[in-house]
């Protein structure tokens, strides 16, 4: 096994670790927020891959006024979400907002078949972003590298955003108590419809991302991407957006290297695979990497 070969499988897992931590800090963000598994987080990737596809292929829109749009979409989308699905339920038992994200899960998908058929459809970005980068022996296309640095423009931009800004600061006051929160002035409801818009945004770029790199898209096409990105949020320690950060890279790796270093016959038991390695890391760390127990939370 060549060192270019490992090389490749490297930078492999970098691109498929960006974007499950781009979709991952979604869920760690809306569950920090309102405890909440919002399971319609993967069906909003699909929206931004067929938002992105429209705007491409019937309007003709350069590549950055597509990505400016797609991430206004999702956002509004995830809010309308929250406001029709999630606000209502504030004061419910948890299991009910659970049972309500499955819901609107279901419905998203379905919708998505009954309005745009379940035929698979050819994804097209302009024909720059196929050329190929040669990395010290290895291939990267233009689209790689951006997702790269799309991911770490924006978990850079979004912590800064978190820590910094006074609407940031209220994220994680209510995150924190929303009680106490809202006894000091803070407008919870804005800071969770914030916390929904950003969370919304990313999963749709993540969508028209994925998407370029597949070369298709189905209305169907977020389930697993979604579950997966689930799974590094818990790896990470949901709740946490760096924990996020590091729970996609590290399933991105570990998912990569498990199929393409070890011999071809595993590689259909790459998701039995992921879902081992989630167990493992509970086992011997029940709160994730960077998660917190609920005492030092409290």
């Amino acid at each position: 096994m060549s060192g270019g070969y490992v090389l490749q499988q490297l930078i492999n897992g970098m691109i498929l670790g960006s974007l499950y931590a781009m979709i991952a800090v979604g869920f760690s963000m809306i569950y920090g927020i309102v405890r909440l598994i919002n399971f319609a987080h993967g069906d909003i990737l699909m929206v931004g891959a067929f938002t992105a596809l429209a705007l491409l292929t019937v309007l003709g829109l350069p590549l950055w006024s597509v990505i400016l749009s797609v991430l206004t979409l999702c956002a509004i989308l995830a809010m309308a979400i929250d406001l029709v699905a999630f606000r209502p339920q504030r004061s419910a038992p948890q299991v009910n907002g659970f049972i309500t994200s499955l819901g609107v899960a279901i419905l998203m998908q379905n919708l998505g078949v009954l309005l745009l058929t379940g035929q698979p459809r050819p994804f097209n970005l302009p024909p720059w972003v196929k050329g190929n980068l040669d990395v010290l022996g290895a291939r990267m296309t233009v689209l790689d590298l951006m997702i790269v640095i799309l991911t770490v423009v924006v978990m850079a931009g979004l912590v800064l955003f978190v820590r910094r800004s006074r609407l940031g600061m209220a994220m994680r006051a209510t995150a924190e108590n929303p009680l106490a929160a809202s006894l000091m002035g803070i407008r919870v409801n804005r800071a969770i419809a914030t916390a929904f818009a950003l969370g919304g945004a990313l999963a749709g770029l993540a969508g028209m991302l994925w998407a370029g790199r597949a070369g298709q898209i189905d209305p169907l096409m977020g389930f697993l991407p979604g579950l997966k990105a689930f799974v590094a949020a818990v790896i990470g320690g949901v709740g946490s957006l760096p924990g996020a950060v590091l729970g996609g890279f590290v399933l991105g790796f570990a998912e990569v290297l498990f199929v393409g270093l070890l011999p071809p016959l595993y590689g259909a038991y790459r998701d039995a695979f992921v879902f081992g390695l989630l167990i493992l890391i509970l086992l011997v760390m029940p709160n994730g990497l960077l998660g917190r127990s609920q005492e030092e939370r409290a």
